[in-house]
């Protein structure tokens, strides 16, 4: 069994139901989720000019490899309705693989750890909540470490 950390992300279509439904589908079709952060509320990243984000940590355990997981990801993102527009836009829901145990993963469709956790707070302080002295395998340094050390300046408040 693998161990995967996800993100999900909603700022459009009452976002808390979309983060609901999004946690149905994957014990469903991913894998039985083992832990739930609570529910944060975000200023949108990047795109300003949008709704708050709400965001949540997950970690589920799948039998899936990496690859297949991000085609199932992709599959249930388009089954709940997102349109991949342009970057940072405003999205029913959006699901980022963070961690796949401790791989190391570069291909040409994946990069797991996800590439931007030590730089965003949304994804640093539900992970805190749930996996503070889990070892980020690449920086070596712990959750807890890469939130403290964050240049992040968005607030993020429990929802």
């Amino acid at each position: 069994m693998n161990k995967i950390y996800l993100l999900l992300g909603s700022n459009q279509q009452q976002p808390q139901k979309q983060l609901i439904l999004a946690q149905k589908i994957i014990a469903k079709k991913l894998g039985s989720i083992i832990r739930l952060s609570s529910v944060y509320s975000t200023e949108a990243w990047g795109n300003t000019n949008q709704p708050d984000f709400l965001n949540q940590v997950i970690i589920a355990q799948t039998k899936l490899t990496a690859e297949q997981a991000m085609q199932t990801i992709l599959a249930i993102e388009k089954e709940m309705g997102r349109i991949r527009t342009k970057k940072n836009a405003p999205r029913i829901i959006d699901i980022d693989i963070l961690f796949l145990n401790k791989e190391i993963i570069h291909t040409q469709n994946l990069v797991v750890p996800h590439p931007q956790i030590q730089n965003r707070n949304f994804v640093l302080v539900p992970l805190n909540q749930l996996s503070p002295n889990f070892k980020h395998p690449l920086l070596n340094k712990t959750v807890r470490q890469l939130l403290k050390s964050s240049p992040d300046t968005l607030t993020v408040k429990k929802f």
